[in-house]
């Protein structure tokens, strides 16, 4: 094999296994930080994964289950030193939307979750997760922060017979505020205070430096330590998921089971990718390394396919133990392996503990991790920024309390209106004079055609007597066939006014386009005031030409004069 071949080679297995860039250099002081990390982030997510577990409505040994397949799996196919894969907050709702309160639906949704996952990291299709705009993310975790956060109230006054959906909740809730246990309200009171202090402390807690003890280190992530009823105790065996399940003897089928979860299948792996990378894209930008967005895809990908034959549910990246991975001075995944191994440690021997926690304790915990995600300050910045931008936001935040789907996909849309709307009816300055010159502030595309001839007709051709007009196309960077077309009719127009319309600005590809079509009585220039003089008729300005394998950035130097206009 050529030397090439093979450094070709080493790039793409790297690549595709990023524990091989970093394993090689890999430290002792690099172990040290990891350790100190992964224990710290091990004692947050146990407490977490129980509490998540029951947002889900699943029993809380699944939220264990789902809690340490992604630190094994994101050591090998990772990018991000700082992320951490699990349950959250916001995963365990829409499982919780989806699945019904049933494990089965649950583990087979992380499967069908994953495989699209994966489907999309191959194919490179990362991309479309840019067209959910940032307000309708912002609009549904504010939402599910409250749907959540509401959603503990009963645990954390000790209420019974109380329903899940949300309107209802709230309903019941205050008609039952009368039957508060006192017990249970000071315990989940108490802990809230007690969690409330912890994150005042992190937050004033110098970033670590590698002088800093290792116990100081440790102490820094002990954030949540506060880790009912009866768990099942024992590592989870190993099994291929429920494509079908038995209830009240009557069989399910996958198909059927794939029919009850609907648009789950699409909103889940769609939000939990969105969720991951977001985590990922925001430590990577504070210190300063890179990820690849197509290989985080894999990553979550595998550990969902992976995780449903340990009966997980669907899990995405954590903001919140990815921050005190960070803070605790991570160095690579290798940190998600004591994390892993913790959690794997705490279903073979400590399950048994687990039965004497509080669910108002667990509650808290959920309660505390979900007020920062509603964020007051986003509705001030969007209306100083941009008011527009309210209208998703305010659409998804309100249809996500009726339906978490009608939600996300209601502010989608409306973003995409939002953009198709400026695509359609571009920005444009108009000077008004003798000759009438439109410059597009932006691109050039067939939606906006036809409002372009409009607006240039009424003010050229309309005009009393019809005036020349020119066109600078500076920012219109490519043309499709039927602006070609529009612009075509557009000259016809102008002839037979017995006036002209010409281009300036007209970048390379667009300039071959308009060349290739023949367009009859086509002019262009180099500047505005080479094209104002030309329609002027001061006949010693004529157009240029140019060399159709000219670069972009060497036009100016092939431009030439004709030898008529």
């Amino acid at each position: 094999m050529a030397p090439g071949t093979r450094c070709c080679s080493g790039a793409v297995l790297r690549r595709r296994l990023p524990v091989l860039a970093w394993l090689p250099d890999y430290s002792l002081q690099w172990l040290r930080l990891d350790f100190i990390a992964g224990l710290s982030v091990g004692l947050t997510v146990i407490p977490q994964a129980l509490a998540y577990a029951e947002v889900a409505g699943l029993p809380p040994q699944y939220g264990l289950y789902s809690a340490f397949m992604g630190c094994f799996v994101y050591f090998f196919l990772g990018t991000s030193r700082d992320v951490t894969l699990g349950p959250t907050a916001i995963m365990s709702l829409l499982v919780s939307f989806y699945t019904f309160r049933e494990p089965a639906y649950a583990v087979l949704l992380a499967f069908l979750s994953g495989c699209l996952q994966l489907a999309m990291g191959l194919l490179h299709l990362g991309f479309l997760l840019d067209f959910i705009s940032f307000p309708v993310i912002k609009g549904f975790t504010s939402a599910a922060s409250i749907t959540i956060g509401f959603g503990q109230i009963k645990n954390l006054l000790g209420l019974q017979n109380i329903p899940r959906q949300f309107f209802l909740q709230v309903y019941h809730t205050f008609l039952h505020i009368g039957e508060t246990r006192v017990g249970d309200a000071i315990l989940g009171l108490a802990c809230m205070a007690l969690l409330l202090v912890l994150k005042l402390m992190r937050e004033h807690t110098p970033p670590p430096h590698p002088e800093m003890p290792l116990g100081v280190k440790f102490s820094r992530g002990l954030v949540w330590t506060v880790t009912t009823g009866k768990i099942a105790e024992g590592l989870p065996p190993v099994r291929i998921p429920p494509f079908s399940v038995t209830t009240d003897n009557k069989t399910i089928s996958f198909s059927e089971m794939v029919q009850d979860m609907g648009a789950g299948l699409a909103v889940v792996p769609l939000m939990g990718l969105l969720e991951s990378i977001a985590v990922a894209k925001s430590f990577a930008s504070q210190n300063n390394y890179h990820i690849d967005a197509n290989q985080e895809l894999l990553a979550i990908g595998l550990t969902n396919v992976l995780g449903s034959l340990i009966s997980a549910y669907p899990v995405t990246g954590s903001f919140g133990r990815t921050a005190v991975n960070a803070q605790t001075g991570v160095c690579t995944p290798a940190g998600g392996l004591v994390t892993g191994v913790l959690v794997l440690l705490s279903l073979d021997y400590l399950t048994s503990l687990f039965y004497y926690i509080p669910k108002s304790a667990l509650a808290a915990v959920i309660v505390t991790a979900m007020a920062p995600l509603f964020d007051v300050k986003i509705f001030r910045r969007l209306w100083r920024v941009q008011r527009l931008d309210l209208l998703p936001l305010c659409v998804t935040f309100l249809l996500s309390f009726w339906e978490i789907q009608y939600g996300i996909l209601a502010g989608t849309l409306v973003s995409l209106l939002i953009l198709l709307h400026s695509i359609a009816r571009p920005k444009t300055q108009v000077s008004e004079g003798q000759i009438l010159v439109v410059q597009l502030a932006s691109g050039l595309h067939f939606p906006a055609i036809d409002a372009l001839r409009e607006a240039i007709t009424k003010r050229a051709l309309e005009a009393s007597p019809p005036r020349c007009a020119v066109l600078e196309c500076t920012h219109v960077s490519s043309i499709d066939y039927t602006v070609t077309v529009g612009l075509g009719e557009l000259l016809e127009d102008f002839q037979k006014k017995g006036v002209t319309l010409a281009f300036v600005g007209l970048q390379v590809p667009v300039l071959r386009t308009l060349l290739a079509a023949d367009l009859k009585g086509f002019r262009y220039f180099t500047t505005l005031e080479e094209a104002e003089k030309f329609l002027l008729q001061e006949p010693e300005t004529q157009p240029y030409t140019i060399h159709e394998d000219a670069a972009p950035e060497h036009r100016s130097s092939l431009l030439k004069s004709p030898s008529g206009p």
